[in-house]
C-alpha cells in the first residue's frame, strides 16, 4: 500500500484527490494538510507524524514553490496540480529532483482530455502559422494564464517558431485587449467568470480556413483517474516529469 499525504486538503480540488485515494485499493490516505483546519497544519507536522511515500499538493501559487523546496530537500516524493509556477522555478525544481533522485511530477492539467488537446494542438501547429489560446475559469482561479495554457503554448511552440505571421502591425488602444504574448507570439487570453470550471480554445487560421480545438471540465472528478496515473507513477520511480502527457501510453 501507498501512504498518501494530500496538502491542501480542504481545498475544493483536495477534496477530490481525498475521495480519489480513499477509494483506491493500493493507497491509505496517511495525512490531511491544511492550514485550515487539517489534520496536520504543515508538511513538516505531517513528516513528522507519518510515514509519507506520495505528497499530492493542491495548494496556493503563492506557497507552492516553498512546499516542494521542502519535499525535496526531505526525501518526500510529490505530485503537483497547483500551478503557478515560472519557468525558472520548474527548471530549479527539476535540478534538485534529479540531482536527489527524488520524483516529482508537476501537471498543469490531470484531465487526460485537456493533455489529449495539448497533443493536438501540437500536432495542429505544425501547419498553421496562426493560432490564439482562450483560456476560461472560474473567478476564483488567482494565476492568470493557466498552467495547462502556459504548457499548450509551450508545446506548440516547440514544433513553429511565430504565430503571427502575415499578421499586420497592431496597436492596442486598450492595453491587454490582445491579451499576453507568450512563447513564439502565441497570444493568450484569459477569462475568470462564475460558471466555469475549467475551458480552453486553441483557435488555428490560415487562408480560407479556421481550426478550433476545445475541451471543458465539468466537474473537478475528471482530473482524478490523472491525479492517481501520476501518483502510482511517481511511486514506483525516481526522475521529474512536467506534463501528464509523458506518462500517458
Amino acid at each position: 500500500m501507498l501512504n498518501i499525504a494530500v496538502c491542501g486538503a480542504n481545498g475544493k480540488m483536495g477534496k477530490e484527490v481525498v475521495k480519489a485515494v480513499n477509494s483506491a485499493e493500493d493507497m491509505t490516505l496517511v495525512a490531511q494538510i491544511d492550514i485550515f483546519n487539517g489534520q496536520f497544519t504543515t508538511i513538516k507536522d505531517a513528516k513528522n507524524s507519518v510515514k509519507i511515500d506520495v505528497l499530492i499538493d493542491f495548494t496556493q501559487p503563492a506557497s507552492i514553490y516553498e512546499n516542494a523546496l521542502y519535499c525535496l530537500n526531505n526525501d518526500i516524493k510529490m505530485v503537483i496540480g497547483t500551478t503557478g509556477l515560472s519557468d525558472s522555478q520548474i527548471e530549479e525544481l527539476k535540478k534538485l529532483s534529479m540531482e536527489r533522485k527524488v520524483a516529482c511530477l508537476i501537471a498543469p492539467n490531470f484531465s487526460t482530455g485537456a493533455v489529449l488537446l495539448m497533443k493536438f494542438a501540437q500536432m495542429a501547429s505544425k501547419y498553421f502559422d496562426n493560432a490564439e489560446i482562450i483560456e476560461l475559469h472560474h473567478n476564483q482561479k488567482k494565476d492568470a494564464p493557466s498552467g495547462t495554457a502556459v504548457k499548450t503554448a509551450l508545446m506548440m511552440a516547440e514544433v513553429n517558431d511565430n504565430f503571427v505571421k502575415g499578421n499586420c502591425p497592431e496597436k492596442e488602444t486598450i492595453e491587454g485587449s490582445r491579451g499576453g504574448v507568450s512563447y513564439n507570439n502565441i497570444h493568450i487570453h484569459s477569462v475568470r467568470m462564475p460558471g466555469y470550471i475549467a475551458s480552453q480554445e486553441v483557435l488555428f487560421g490560415a487562408s480560407g480556413q479556421i481550426m478550433t480545438l476545445r475541451h471543458d471540465s465539468m466537474n473537478r472528478e475528471c482530473y482524478m483517474d490523472g491525479v492517481l496515473l501520476a501518483t502510482r507513477y511517481v511511486a514506483a520511480n525516481d526522475n521529474f516529469v512536467y506534463g501528464l502527457e509523458n506518462i500517458m501510453g
